[in-house]
């Protein structure tokens, strides 16, 4: 089964979104499994600090190396990679949704603040990773992202395998474009192509416009 730990300051975030849907049904029936861990539950002093200043100096606070680490040696790993949610990591991915969705699950570290002491990422063997080129407030809305990504291609969880195969990313191209009932709106009108009940065509009108929208969108990256 898929088990998800999370470390992060707020564990009221979660199952935010997660717990919702044909998702937060498959967590409900035990398809996967969902923790959360209180970095705060580790914190140094009566005030359980697990933050300080950054040594040379500058704005901000860093998350202390002794306190994170503690909360991630409190979590069992059971071959689960260790994920750090950073801006500064590699992009998330289909591929690596794909990969760990194959495996046992993660366990993910929500960053806050300016960031994480980097003797514990180098020392705990971290994978940092970032969704989207933006920052954030800190990592919790990042998990939610990355969570629901892996969760959706667990075998059952969806219900209609199709449509995961089909869907952007899958092999390199942006998914084509969909349309549905009234056959004419607002004066615009659905393909002509799509009425015709000739699948070949219908497949080779959709590959081209996958192909279409994949040159457009990407070629600005």
């Amino acid at each position: 089964m898929f088990a998800a730990s999370i470390i992060t300051l707020f564990p009221e975030v979660f199952p935010g979104t997660l717990g919702v849907s044909l998702i937060g049904k498959a967590l409900r029936e035990g398809a996967w499994s969902l923790e959360t861990i209180n970095l705060r539950d580790f914190g140094a002093g009566a005030h359980r600090n697990v933050d300080d200043t950054p040594a040379g100096g500058g704005a901000g606070m860093v998350l202390r190396a002794d306190t994170t680490a503690a909360a991630i040696d409190s979590v069992a790993r059971n071959g689960r990679p260790l994920i750090y949610l950073s801006p500064r990591g590699e992009q998330l991915s289909q591929p690596m949704v794909q990969q760990w969705a194959a495996g046992p699950g993660l366990i993910v570290l929500c960053g806050r603040f300016e960031g994480l002491d980097e003797r514990v990422i180098e020392a705990r063997g971290l994978r940092e990773v970032a969704v989207g080129q933006a920052v954030l407030a800190g990592g919790e809305a990042a998990a939610l992202v990355l969570l629901e990504a892996c969760v959706r291609l667990l075998p059952g969880v969806l219900g209609n395998e199709a449509s995961i195969v089909e869907e952007s990313f899958s092999d390199g191209l942006l998914e084509h474009p969909h349309y549905t009932r009234p056959r004419l709106w607002e004066g615009m009108s659905i393909p002509d192509v799509l009425f015709s009940g000739d699948p070949a065509r219908i497949e080779a009108w959709r590959k081209a416009e996958r192909e279409r929208i994949t040159r457009a969108r990407r070629a600005k990256d």
